[in-house]
C-alpha cells in the first residue's frame, strides 16, 4: 500500500482501505475514521495517543507503553484512559529508560504488543487520533501492524506539534534566526503547554502526555481555530 500524498483525499483512501483490508479488525477500524466531511471540531470526538518506545528508529525499535485518553473540545475523559506496557522483542537500553522509566523486571512480565493491538485499535475507533508528533505514533503503529496482521496500516491524525510549527517554524522571521544561527522558539510538548499557559506536567508516561496532548489541542483550538470549522482542513 503507497502512503497517501497531500493531494489524495482522505475520505477515498479511507473508503478504499475498508473494502481492500483482509483484516476484519482494520476493515472495521478504516470504516469507524472515515467521518463525514462535514465533521466540525466541536462536534467532534478525539483520542489523544501517545507512545513510549526503545528508541526513535522504527524499523529496530518498539513500543514499549501506549497511553490514551478520549476527549472532545469540553472535556477530558480520564475515567475512560487506557494504558499499557508491551514487552519489545529488542532489549531495553539504559538511554530510553532513563527517559521514559520502564525497566526490564516491567517488561518482562508483560503482554507482547500482538497480544493487546486489538484493544488498542477499539479505543480508537471512531475517533479522530492526536498526537504530538506524528513521526512516532503513525510509524512505530503502522510497523506494529504490519508485523502482527500483515498489513499496513495509514489513516489521518492531528498533529499538535504541526500546528506549533505553523506558527514558529514557517514563514520568513523562522527564516532570518536560521540564517543568523539564532535559537528556534522550542515546538516541543512541553514548552508548547507552557506557552497557553498549561500546568507543567513530569512528561515520558505515555499516559501523562497522552493527557496533556489532548490539553494542548484543547488550548489550540481556543486560541488559534474556529471551533466549528471543519476536521478535515486540519488533519495531516
Amino acid at each position: 500500500m503507497a502512503r497517501v500524498s497531500d493531494a489524495f483525499s482522505w475520505h477515498e483512501f479511507l473508503r478504499q482501505e475498508a473494502e481492500d483490508a483482509n483484516s476484519k479488525l482494520l476493515k472495521s477500524f478504516y470504516a469507524s475514521q472515515n467521518f463525514s466531511e462535514d465533521l466540525t471540531l466541536n462536534q467532534a470526538e478525539f483520542v489523544a495517543l501517545d507512545f513510549e518506545t526503545t528508541g526513535l528508529d522504527p524499523k529496530t525499535d518498539e513500543i514499549v507503553s501506549i497511553g490514551l485518553v478520549p476527549f472532545n473540545l469540553k472535556r477530558i475523559k480520564v475515567a475512560e484512559a487506557k494504558h499499557w506496557v508491551v514487552r519489545p522483542r529488542c532489549k531495553l537500553n539504559d538511554d530510553s529508560i532513563v527517559i521514559h522509566g520502564i525497566t526490564h523486571s516491567e517488561v518482562s512480565t508483560a503482554p507482547r504488543i500482538s497480544e493487546v493491538l486489538e484493544q488498542v485499535l477499539k479505543a480508537l475507533e471512531g475517533k479522530i487520533v492526536v498526537v504530538h508528533y506524528q513521526y512516532i505514533e503513525r510509524e512505530f503503529l503502522n510497523r506494529a501492524v504490519e508485523g502482527v496482521l500483515g498489513e499496513e496500516l495509514w489513516f489521518p491524525m492531528f498533529d499538535t506539534m504541526h500546528f506549533e510549527a505553523m506558527l514558529y517554524r514557517d514563514g520568513w522571521r523562522t527564516k532570518l534566526k536560521r540564517l543568523f544561527g539564532r535559537k528556534l522558539v522550542s515546538i516541543r510538548l512541553v514548552d508548547s503547554r507552557l506557552r497557553y499557559g498549561l500546568p507543567r506536567y513530569h512528561m515520558h508516561s505515555a499516559m501523562t502526555d497522552a493527557i496533556a496532548t489532548a490539553e494542548l489541542l484543547q488550548a489550540q483550538v481556543r486560541h488559534r481555530f474556529d471551533k466549528t470549522g471543519r476536521v478535515s482542513d486540519l488533519w495531516q
